[in-house]
């Protein structure tokens, strides 16, 4: 069964800063071969891509919103992707979902809310 489990959320002051993590298992594939995403969906908005590592060469996408705020990261011994989330706003403020995908196959995690607010 595969499994995406994100961590990391939580009350930050805007400019603060944060970590998320997303630790997968139970892929069928190696994690190496995964593209792997962070999406977020804010209150009565749709769901968006934030970031984009992919598998091979391990290079990156951002939303033009997060651009120069936000990197995006993988660790593929550990199967663990990061976004470091800096000067953070309160526009920022969604459930951040993590998502791999490979070969046509879709994975999501069930989300960590992250809020901004002073």
């Amino acid at each position: 069964q595969v499994q995406l489990v994100e961590s990391g959320g939580g009350l930050v002051q805007p400019g603060g800063s944060l970590r998320l993590s997303c630790a997968a298992s139970g892929l069928i594939f190696s994690f190496s071969r995964y593209a792997m995403s962070w999406y977020r969906q804010a209150p009565g908005k749709e769901r968006e891509l934030v970031a984009l590592v992919i598998s091979a060469g391990g290079s990156t996408r951002y939303a033009d919103s997060v651009k120069g705020r936000f990197t995006i990261s993988r660790d593929n011994a550990k199967k663990t992707v990061y976004l470091q989330m800096n000067s953070l706003k309160p526009e920022d403020t969604a459930v951040y979902y993590c998502h791999a995908s490979a070969y046509g196959m879709d994975h999501w995690g069930k989300g960590t809310l992250v809020t901004v607010s002073s």
